[in-house]
């Protein structure tokens, strides 16, 4: 029987059968896993990952986090990891060998473009940057060797949505497998399978953890993929403890109740933000304003509490001095914690096939706290940009 998201995030790889009643599946810790034979032994070494083999391959607390993803995703498999970052580079080196081209959107999550400019290079694999608004044009920059196409949307601090099915038809014409980082809109609020996309990577420390206080990462995937991203994650040693995936999965079951709110106060302080003198532009796809937004309102299910803002122009030290003021937006990075965060954001350097050319910009995450208090300290850390 087909369940709805938020019955899937209750209950999906829950199994209180096979443990005593407990709802909750519980935390196995596991190196060593011993066998009742030798013929036990090498028959549970002929599928190990799928089976309790040894514990850098998974446990039941494991497996249970990947199910549940993987569920909510209407992904075929999924694989857990100790990071964002790993679940990106095990994605990635799943498909690349020495003389391969990989195409990534310009608008990448920073690591991503750190890890294709170092690691990648250094193993021989050439990266293009391509403009996020590119669509079915893409065909044009695929190589004969090109294996991948990587896409982020929205966009990481400017928010540009991506047409992702004419992005993903053009790979498929040309046999590149289709990449995408869904973390912004988390597997509730877009759905990339349908879409054609063939691999999803998540900083699972964001919204599905949501609590800022484990760092992990998913990779979902169809069937056909996963031998091969498990064969790629395993060699590389990736595991995740017991305990991590424990609190991913207390994570996981309140997020759409969570999701709701950070949409809901997000919406309420773009809006407001737009209004305000100092505010050049607010860059959130669910603003009918908003360039991407026809796409986005194709495509995606709802938006998230994450957004930029564009402000007019300003020093630098005036910039500094309203969010270094903030009370109640911390300065750090991540987010999809329940906290409200501000960092300030630096892209006039950090494209190469397309400009930033706009003014002071502000990524903004908006947590759990009241609409109402946020848009207060917001307004005091507009008062001390103009230098009231």
């Amino acid at each position: 029987m087909k369940r709805r998201d938020r019955t899937l995030i209750t209950h999906a790889g829950n199994n209180p059968k096979a443990n005593k009643g407990i709802v909750n599946p519980p935390v196995y810790h596991a190196s060593t896993i011993l066998f009742d034979s030798v013929e036990d032994m090498h028959a549970r070494g002929r599928d190990k990952f799928n089976n309790v083999y040894y514990g850098r391959y998974g446990t039941p607390t494991t497996f249970a986090l990947e199910e549940a993803v993987a569920a909510l995703e209407e992904a075929d498999k999924a694989v857990a990891v100790p990071s964002g970052m790993g679940a990106i580079a095990g994605a990635l080196l799943s498909f690349l060998s020495a003389g391969d081209h990989v195409l990534v959107v310009d608008t990448a999550y920073e690591p991503t473009r750190f890890f294709c400019d170092s690691q990648l290079k250094r193993f021989g694999v050439e990266t293009t940057y391509y403009d996020p608004l590119i669509g079915a044009k893409i065909a044009d920059l695929i190589q004969p060797n090109t294996k991948i196409v990587y896409l982020e949307s929205p966009g990481s601090h400017t928010f540009e949505i991506q047409d992702v099915p004419a992005i993903a038809a053009a790979a498929h014409a040309k046999g590149c497998v289709v990449i995408l980082d869904n973390t912004w809109a988390s597997p509730l609020y877009f759905k990339p399978y349908r879409h054609g996309v063939d691999i999803v990577v998540h900083a699972a420390t964001k919204y599905l953890v949501g609590h800022s206080d484990v760092m992990m990462g998913i990779i979902t995937m169809r069937e056909e993929f996963y031998k091969q991203v498990k064969t790629q994650v395993h060699g590389m040693g990736f595991a995740v403890g017991g305990d991590d995936c424990y609190l991913a999965l207390r994570g996981l079951r309140t997020l759409s109740a969570r999701l709701a709110q950070h949409q809901e106060s997000a919406l309420t302080l773009a809006k407001w933000l737009k209004d305000r003198p100092e505010v050049e532009r607010v860059l959130h796809p669910a603003l009918p304003d908003n360039p991407g937004h026809k796409l986005w309102k194709r495509d995606f299910l709802g938006s998230s509490g994450l957004f930029g803002v564009v402000l007019k122009p300003a020093s630098t030290e005036r910039v500094n001095a309203m969010i270094d003021g903030m009370e109640l937006f911390g300065l750090g990075f991540s987010w999809g914690g329940y906290e409200s965060l501000m960092v300030p954001s630096n892209l006039k350097t950090a494209r190469t096939a397309t400009k930033w050319e706009a003014g002071p910009t502000v990524r903004i995450h908006a947590g759990l706290e009241d609409p109402q208090d946020m848009i207060e300290d917001l307004a005091r850390g507009l008062d001390r940009l103009r230098g009231n």
